[in-house]
């Protein structure tokens, strides 16, 4: 629908945008940009899980229960990335600054954006969620080509992926990136709820989903009937 395709232009094209920002200002300083973008990504599922919780208790309904708990939960995981790189750039003064900033200025974007268009929201936060795979995978490729020193993952990432005590970098940059993977499909599926004909390009395919069941329906009926199912 032409809809889905505004929405889809649009969203990819933010990505863009932030994704040239980041090159240009952090360059190959992974550990730094890990730190700026964690932020962002900390927002997009709190402010998900926020607001339908109050939608939830404005129209004394359930069904949004999985939804609202999913989202917050990536919030929580997005966060846990972003104590894990504080650990391991040790951002300076101007950073931790520019940090709240571009949280400050992200969020009030992100909170419009999902209030007039969750699906919309939902498909952009996927596809920074791709770029996030991508970023990921050239910083694991810097530290095993030797051009980054493969430090040891600090304490407070092996106690949250329970990996072994000699964990390195490169292992724990594996993890994040499989998080960030998993973020990417959960937001297309909820993106695509309302499309019949969403296609996910190189993504695994979720045998038996209750996303694939679904016709054309509001955003919020659709949850709905997730959870009733």
């Amino acid at each position: 629908m032409k809809h889905n395709k505004l929405s889809d232009y649009f969203a990819l094209t933010m990505t863009k945008i932030f994704r040239l920002i980041a090159d240009n200002f952090f360059a190959k300083r992974y550990g730094h940009r890990a730190v700026v973008l964690e932020t962002i990504a900390g927002v997009p599922g709190m402010v998900a899980g926020v607001c339908m919780h109050f939608k939830s208790l404005r129209n004394m309904k359930t069904g949004w229960g999985p939804y609202i708990s999913e989202m917050l939960a990536e919030a929580e995981n997005e966060r846990m990335h972003l104590m894990i790189f504080i650990e391991i750039a040790q951002p300076n003064w101007f950073e931790r600054r520019l940090v709240l900033l571009t949280q400050a200025i992200f969020s009030i974007f992100y909170f419009i954006l999902f209030v007039l268009f969750p699906r919309t929201a939902h498909k952009m936060i996927a596809y920074f969620e791709e770029e996030a795979v991508k970023s990921y995978t050239d910083y694991l490729e810097m530290v095993e080509s030797g051009k980054l020193e493969n430090i040891p993952a600090p304490q407070i990432a092996i106690d949250y992926y329970k990996m072994k005590k000699s964990a390195k970098l490169s292992d724990l940059i594996v993890k994040v990136r499989e998080d960030e993977r998993s973020h990417s499909i959960v937001n297309h599926k909820y993106a695509d709820l309302n499309s019949n004909d969403a296609v996910i390009e190189n993504k695994p395919e979720i045998k038996g989903s209750l996303f694939n069941n679904y016709k054309l329906e509001k955003f919020s009926e659709g949850i709905i009937r997730i959870e009733k199912n």
